[in-house]
C-alpha cells in the first residue's frame, strides 16, 4: 500500500480510482463493509482503490480536551487498511489551518483535483467535515453530480448494537474485550517490544513478557484475560509464532506496583526467551478484575486459576 500525505503528490497509477475518507480508528466492521465495497467498486471499474485520512485525529486538532483514546494507532490502523486492500492512503495532516478549508473546497481539491476519483464510498453517517462541520452525504452527491463522480452510501451496521470506534473504546475501558472484540471482528490488539521487569513472575513459576512504553494500542481496563501472544518476527506458519497466554493489566497491587503494565505468561511454557522481540497481544476474553491479595500464596492459587479459566476460554 502506498502512503503520501497531499493530494498533489498522489502517484500517478493511482488516479483515477475510487475513494473513501474518515478516521478509519479500530477498523471495525463498519469501516470494513464500507472498504468492501470500496474494493468492490475498484474491482467493477477496474480501478485502485484508495482511502483518505487524517493525522492526527481531528477531535485531538479542535477539541483536545475530549480528544478520543486511539484504538489503533498510525501503523496498525494502516496494516489493517493494507489487508482490507487498500491500494493507497493519503493521510492529510490535519491542522487548525486545514480545518478552515470548506467543505467544498476539500472534496474538489482532494477528491477531483488529486485523486480524479470516479466513486466515493461514504458510510450514511458522514457528516460534519469542512469548515463549520457544513459537509455531509447531500453535498457530497451534489458535487457528484457537478464534477462527475458517483456517491455510494453505506448504512450504518451493527447487531445488537452500532458498530463504532465508540463503542470499541467504551467496551475496552469497561475490560468487555469479547464485546469489542464483535465490533472489530477479531481480538483487539495492542504491540510492542518485550522488555525486563521486575522478574517476579518467573520467581513465581509464571514468567511474562512485558511489554515495553512503546507499544501501541488501547489497552482495556486493568483485569486479567485471556488471549493470543504473537510473536511478529516469526513467519506466518510457524508453530511458535501465536501462543495461548493469560494476560495481566494493571499495577500489581499486590507489590504495590506503581506503573501500569501489560504483561502475558505463556500458558505452560518457562523457556522462552522474548526480550527484545516485537510482539502483539490479543484479547480474547476477561477473567476477572485486577484484586491486592493478602499473601503470595493467595496469588499463586489465583493465577493457577486464570491460567485454566484461560485455557478453558481460548479452547472454547
Amino acid at each position: 500500500m502506498q502512503h503520501w500525505t497531499s493530494p498533489s503528490d498522489t502517484p500517478p497509477q493511482l488516479r483515477p480510482c475510487v475513494a473513501t475518507f474518515g478516521n478509519f480508528d479500530g477498523v471495525h466492521r463498519g469501516h470494513r463493509a464500507i472498504l468492501d465495497e470500496l474494493t468492490r467498486q475498484g474491482r467493477e471499474r477496474d480501478l485502485p482503490a484508495v482511502a483518505v485520512t487524517f493525522d492526527p485525529h481531528p477531535v485531538e486538532v479542535m477539541h483536545p480536551e475530549r480528544a478520543p483514546e486511539i484504538i489503533s494507532p498510525g501503523p496498525l490502523r494502516d496494516e489493517l487498511l493494507e489487508q482490507a486492500g487498500i491500494a493507497g492512503l493519503l493521510s492529510l495532516p490535519f491542522t487548525t489551518e486545514f480545518a478552515q478549508t470548506s467543505a467544498v473546497d476539500y472534496v474538489v481539491d482532494t477528491f477531483v483535483t488529486g485523486l480524479q476519483a470516479q466513486a466515493l464510498v461514504v458510510g450514511a453517517d458522514t457528516r460534519g467535515f469542512g469548515a463549520g462541520y457544513t459537509g455531509d452525504v447531500d453535498l457530497l452527491r451534489s458535487l457528484g453530480e457537478e464534477h462527475g463522480f458517483d456517491v455510494v452510501v453505506i448504512e450504518d451496521q451493527g447487531e445488537t448494537e452500532r458498530w463504532s470506534s465508540s463503542a470499541v473504546r467504551t467496551h475496552l475501558a469497561a475490560g468487555e474485550v469479547a464485546e469489542a472484540s464483535l465490533i472489530l471482528g477479531r481480538p483487539h490488539r495492542v504491540v510492542g517490544t518485550v522488555v525486563h521487569g521486575h522478574h517476579r513472575g518467573r520467581e513465581l513459576g509464571y514468567p511474562t513478557a512485558n511489554l515495553g512504553a512503546d507499544s501501541l494500542g488501547l489497552v482495556p481496563a486493568d483485569g486479567v484475560y485471556a488471549g493470543w501472544l504473537v510473536r511478529l518476527d516469526l513467519p506466518e506458519g510457524d508453530p511458535e509464532r501465536r501462543l495461548p497466554a493469560a494476560i495481566s493489566v494493571g499495577t500489581n497491587p499486590t507489590f504495590d506496583g506503581q506503573v501500569r503494565v501489560v504483561e502475558s505468561y505463556v500458558l505452560d511454557r518457562t523457556d522462552l526467551d522474548l526480550y527484545g522481540e516485537r510482539v502483539a497481544v490479543d484479547f480474547v476474553g476477561h477473567v476477572r478484575p485486577t484484586l491486592r491479595f493478602d499473601s503470595i500464596d493467595e496469588l499463586l492459587v489465583a493465577m493457577a486459576r486464570d491460567v485454566e479459566r484461560t485455557r478453558d476460554l481460548l479452547e472454547r
